[in-house]
């Protein structure tokens, strides 16, 4: 079982969800290799170009953003996404880890659209990701 006891944890999660904050994602990392305590890492404005810099290919991390795309000029919408990243470099027994710890971040950061499973940062590349999260988002007038 993951340890998510942080509070700074919940407090980025509900920055994040903010309408009123520029806060746009945040980055989760375990304290140590052999640690299954997960503490905040970093949080960011600059969006997924932004967290794609922020990961490491060493680590397995957990990362939640917020994404804005409009489907015509007069609408934005604002969705969310959960990011399981297993960097290339990640040792064996950290991924053997994450699929079960999963669950309990779901417990945490409760309201998302999607999971994306990034193992590279080409992954988390915007278009594809808002072409998830319009499919989710129900209702389409476009074509998606």
């Amino acid at each position: 079982m993951a340890d998510l006891t942080d509070t700074n944890i919940d407090e980025a999660y509900q920055d994040v969800r903010s309408d009123k904050s520029d806060t746009n994602w945040l980055l989760l990392d375990y304290e140590s290799e052999r640690s299954d305590k997960l503490q905040l890492t970093s949080t960011g404005t600059g969006g997924l170009s932004e967290l794609r810099n922020a990961l490491d290919d060493g680590k397995a991390s957990f990362a939640y953003v917020r994404v804005s795309y409009s489907n015509d000029k007069e609408s934005v919408r604002e969705k969310f996404a959960l990011i399981v990243w297993i960097g290339s470099q990640c040792k064996v027994m950290r991924k053997a880890k994450i699929s079960v710890h999963t669950a309990d971040v779901k417990a945490t950061l409760r309201i998302y659209s999607i999971e994306v499973a990034a193992r590279e940062k080409d992954d988390l590349n915007e278009d594809p990701i808002v072409t998830r999260l319009r499919k989710a988002g129900g209702a389409s007038y476009d074509g998606v």
